[in-house]
């Protein structure tokens, strides 16, 4: 069996859409090595035949795996031959839902990137949104959160928020759970007064000590003890006020944002 492949993406705009469907077919097999190219922007026959050239000269005779999304059929023909195994991602989906539809596809490169002001507009908003209200910065603007990530210090609340903005448009403010949080069981009123658009954040102790130790090596922060004693009391304050908690641990950044989406029953604009 082959334990190593060359892929190679190619696309008429960015090549992103071509990337997401072939990784997650290639993450199927996990027990081969994948090298990864990308090429796009292909928009004449003479840019085919220049990147094949070098698809050709790079792999050194090994057929490699071509995914693409080029709509133009004299761009495919380029790369649909015998030292290539070319797979053409629109054409298959493409020619089912034009049948099934009874309407003719656009077949426009980069149609699918065509974003009006309002959706781009959006997304600046939520991102300009999240990084003001990192870290528990300007809670009194709490009511214009779409979502409010409630956790201990260090449990992956900022690098969620940050996803939520950028990538689906979701103004996310964060708050870490402070000493006299923790202490007193309670939250801040800010947070209260939103509590319908809040989700906790929690982790295991040993992973956040983990995280911990890696910054304050040492400390009373990062003792397990100190862990398990905060995660404890951030359960206790998500019981008593009915938040929904998502754990992260083993978990990716699009795992947790997409389960807290569910869960406050939000809709986004994904913009990849």
């Amino acid at each position: 069996m082959r334990k190593s492949k060359d892929v190679y993406y190619v696309s008429g705009s960015t090549g992103i859409l071509a990337q997401n469907i072939g990784k997650a077919l290639l993450a199927q097999f996990p027990e081969v090595n994948f090298n990864e190219f990308s090429f796009p922007f292909i928009r004449t026959e003479e840019d085919a035949k220049d990147v094949l050239k070098k698809i050709l000269e790079q792999s050194g005779g090994e057929c490699p795996l071509v995914f693409s999304t080029l709509f133009f059929k004299e761009l495919n023909a380029v790369f649909d031959i015998l030292e290539v195994d070319f797979f053409n991602i629109f054409d298959y989906f493409l020619g089912n839902l034009e049948s099934l539809l009874g309407e003719k596809a656009l077949r426009e490169p980069g149609s699918s990137r065509h974003l009006d002001d309002m959706i781009v507009t959006k997304r600046v908003n939520a991102i300009e949104y999240s990084i003001s209200h990192d870290d528990g910065i300007g809670t009194k603007d709490y009511d214009s959160a779409d979502i409010i990530l409630v956790g201990v210090s260090r449990a992956g609340k900022t690098p969620v928020s940050v996803y939520l903005a950028t990538q689906m448009g979701i103004k996310t403010a964060n708050y870490p759970l402070v000493e006299e949080d923790l202490d007193g069981f309670r939250l801040p009123q800010d947070v209260l007064r939103n509590i319908q658009r809040v989700v906790g954040l929690s982790t295991s102790p040993q992973t956040l000590h983990v995280f911990r130790e890696h910054r304050y090596k040492g400390s009373k922060y990062a003792n397990i003890s100190t862990c398990s004693r905060e995660i404890s009391q951030a359960k206790a304050i998500f019981q008593k006020y009915n938040i929904p908690v998502i754990f992260s641990d083993g978990r990716s950044i699009e795992e947790i944002a997409t389960q807290i989406v569910q869960e406050l029953k939000l809709t986004c604009t994904i913009t990849f």
